[in-house]
């Protein structure tokens, strides 16, 4: 049974920076493709980053040149890291192994992110 632990969320003034983690026991960080997704108010969960078992990283346009997606294999951790935040980052963030085969996805919990202008 895998699990998801998310941390390093808060409030932050817009241009400010913050760094999630995304802590996996149960699951190999880099045997998953492994993504961050976020969902604000009344809109849908987005596709934030994402990471493959090779390493190739993708972004969403909205945060390309700002947000840095990372893993640490020793630490069996995802990171997001982002800079120039804005008002519009303000959302939930989420960790999410994709499934790979007969083993399942898993969702965190969650982390909140709220930039102030």
């Amino acid at each position: 049974q895998g699990e998801l632990v998310e941390s390093g969320g808060g409030l932050v003034q817009a241009g400010g920076s913050l760094r999630l983690s995304c802590a996996a026991t149960g699951v190999i960080v880099n045997l998953r493709t492994m993504e961050w997704y976020r969902q604000a108010p009344g809109k849908q969960r987005e596709l934030v980053a994402s990471i493959s078992r090779e390493g190739d990283r993708n972004y969403a346009d909205s945060v390309k040149g700002r947000v840095t997606i990372s893993r640490d294999i020793g630490q069996n951790t995802v990171y997001l890291q982002m800079n120039s935040l804005k008002p519009e980052d303000t959302a939930v963030y989420y960790c999410h192994a994709a499934q790979r085969g007969y083993q399942p996805e898993y969702w965190g919990q969650g982390t909140q992110v709220t930039v102030s202008s």
